[in-house]
């Protein structure tokens, strides 16, 4: 197993390759949740993820021999780029399978620490199976994203730079997948602190550590399509799960919708590019899912920032939406000069920014003579949108 021991082990191992990333307060979450709130930025961290510090750990421990076969593992993503860049530093040959449906940003940045990249499968575990095949034939040395003790003690050293720099720390909130990030921290921190509270948050949607911590015994989920790509494992580690059923207060899960709302306003508010997997702690402190007293010194690890700028935008854009802060009307007005220009005007006046306008005449509802104007605005808030729609309706627009 993993002991204290070995974390600090592994951050000598670390000190001169990772980044020191900082623990910062956040007023806006700790408004929101009522806690007093610190983020530990492992989006921040070299290679965009926390993976760096067991994938390093994992291979910096490796015998001659077993560096000399070469290394292959699987990922989703951030261990892929994790054991890419410790391979190149140690000189060491490294293949990583990945889920066909792995974000386009990780991949590609896997490639450029040079590892070579095999694309398999639409889940990690597929890419696991796969993994362990070519390991089989070309004697490679494998090496696991999470069930591994070496890896582990990596993860956990993030604990000893969150409780030196927030000593008073009372709680911790950590993502969960296959659990090496909540096993290392979890172990490090009631070690160094026993009172300290630790929970683990999860993708509802993938709650295979939920379950099988419920059940007492390790289980398969069938799991579905989820933000956080990062934790969606279908079966917990041995290892892993061992720990957490030692260390481990407790664990929650957060839907999509709340994922997505967090990476939106760690963006806006925080400056902070965050991938779903690294989100769900602060979606379960903005949802109120920890049973946490008010005002609770609450360290929450955003685990990685590796996410696709396509997901970002299609987040931004649903996200803007949903607050009112963006909307779609459509109107029927006489086909003739100055009518757009009169609604134009009105808007202008309301204060809201016209995004898009597009004209149809050949619609089933579009009389001859007439247009349908569709306009896609920007408006301050969900109060300012009721109000731009009641104006134009008062004014004589049906709106459609």
């Amino acid at each position: 197993m993993v002991t204290l021991a070995d974390v600090q082990a592994a951050r000598e191992r670390l000190l001169p390759v990772i980044h020191r990333t900082a623990m910062l307060p956040s007023r806006t979450f700790s408004d929101l949740s009522g806690l007093d709130v610190f983020m530990k930025s492992e989006n921040l961290q070299k290679t965009g993820s926390f993976k760096l510090r067991g994938a390093f750990n994992r291979i910096a421990t490796l015998t001659q021999e077993e560096k000399d076969r070469g290394v292959i593992a699987s990922s989703a993503g951030n261990h892929a780029q994790g054991v890419a860049f410790g391979a190149a530093v140690h000189g060491v040959k490294a293949t990583v399978v990945m889920p066909e449906t792995a974000p386009v940003a990780k991949v590609m940045a896997t490639q450029a620490y040079g590892a070579e990249v095999v694309l398999h499968g639409g889940i990690y575990d597929e890419a696991f199976r796969r993994a362990k095949e070519l390991q089989a034939e070309h004697g490679y040395t494998f090496l696991h994203p999470f069930n591994d003790p070496a890896v582990i003690a990596g993860q956990g050293t993030i604990a000893l730079e969150m409780l030196e720099d927030c000593p008073d720390m009372e709680a911790a909130v950590l993502p969960v997948g296959g659990g090496g990030l909540a096993a290392g921290v979890a172990l490090a921190l009631k070690s160094l602190k026993p009172g300290i509270k630790v929970y683990g948050v999860e993708a509802e949607r993938f709650d295979s550590m939920r379950q099988s911590l419920e059940e007492g015994e390790i289980l398969n989920v069938k799991g579905l399509p989820t933000l956080a790509d990062g934790i969606a494992v279908k079966r917990p580690g041995d290892v892993t799960f061992g720990l957490l059923q030692t260390w481990l207060d407790g664990i929650v899960t957060v839907t999509e919708d709340e994922i997505a709302e967090s990476i939106l306003m760690l963006l806006e508010r925080n400056k902070f590019v965050v991938e779903g997997a690294g989100a769900v702690g602060v979606a379960a402190l903005m949802a109120g899912k920890l049973p946490l007293a008010p005002g609770t010194r609450t360290g929450v690890v955003l685990s990685g920032g590796n996410i696709d700028i396509n997901v970002v935008s299609t987040i931004i854009e649903k996200g803007l939406v949903k607050a009112g802060r963006r909307i779609r009307v459509r109107t029927v007005v006489r086909d003739k000069p100055g009518q757009l220009s009169q609604l134009m005007d009105l808007l202008a006046g309301a204060q809201v920014n016209v995004m898009h306008v597009g004209h149809d005449r050949a619609g089933g509802d579009v009389e001859v003579g007439m247009v349908a104007i569709k306009l896609e605005l920007e408006t301050r808030n969900r109060h300012h949108a009721d109000e731009v729609v009641e104006m134009m309706r008062q004014r004589g627009y049906r709106l459609v």
